[in-house]
């Protein structure tokens, strides 16, 4: 039995008696075998030729069903290597975490590949969002995010320099790093927005030109008020999911 084979297996056949548009069908097969995990997060989706042959239509139709299902974040693509069932992860806004204490609460492998890190001396715009004089001495990080080694967000981190030891303080996580500095924020300030990915973080990200992203703003503080970070991340639309809980209380 080859993969596609067993991937039908698992999301059934067309109904008889159904009258919607073929693709429409598909979608819904995927859609339900998704949601009951008859398939897995992070399995492979078979080839578009496979699927037309397994259910004898044509490569348009896969296409526009598989499509369909990578907007509403069921599916992922990862370029030169396929499309995969999505694994969605949600971000609590209530709780300041990082990255990685995120991950490993939700049962992921957190992990990062390095960009860059530098040092260096503060931006007019990092001024302003560290309350630091000109010429005051920063560091920078930059990071691409992975849960279960899948890319999830493109990281732009920049740290007072009065807050670490060095550049090479940072292993793992950031706040792990700040913490055992004394220095890990206690509170700080968020700014969502959607946006699409250009080429450059959408290479990095392994996804389309153009594709939703979200980005996330946060500055952290210390309890005496104090700025310590100013990070901006870019994540994967289709693979991140933002929560807030309201209370009146």
């Amino acid at each position: 039995m080859d993969g596609s084979d067993d991937f039908t297996g698992r999301i059934g056949r067309f109904r008889s008696g159904n009258a919607s548009p073929l693709y429409i069908q598909l979608q819904q097969l995927i859609r339900e075998a998704i949601e009951n995990e008859s398939v897995a997060r992070g399995d492979a989706i078979p080839a578009e030729r496979d699927l037309a042959l397994d259910y004898d239509v044509s490569r348009i139709t896969v296409r526009k069903a598989i499509a369909g299902l990578v907007e509403e974040g069921l599916l992922t693509r990862r370029r030169g290597a396929g499309t995969f069932v999505a694994g969605r992860v949600e971000k609590n806004f209530s709780k300041l975490s990082s990255f990685s204490e995120d991950m490993v609460a939700r049962g992921r492998v957190p992990s990062s590949s390095w960009v860059s890190r530098a040092t260096g001396t503060v931006s007019p715009e990092e001024s302003m969002a560290l309350g630091l004089s000109p010429s005051a001495p920063v560091f920078r990080f930059v990071r691409i995010r992975y849960a279960d080694e899948v890319p999830m967000a493109l990281e732009f981190s920049t740290i007072a320099g009065f807050c670490l030891p060095s550049v090479e303080a940072i292993g793992d996580s950031l706040y792990a790093a700040l913490d055992a500095a004394g220095h890990r924020p206690v509170r700080a300030l968020q700014r969502l927005r959607a946006v699409p990915f250009g080429s450059e973080h959408a290479r990095m990200l392994g996804v389309d030109t153009g594709q939703p992203g979200l980005l996330i703003e946060r500055r952290g503080f210390l309890r005496d008020g104090r700025a310590v970070e100013f990070t901006r991340s870019y994540y994967r639309g289709d693979a991140y999911d933002f929560v807030a809980e309201l209370s009146d209380i």
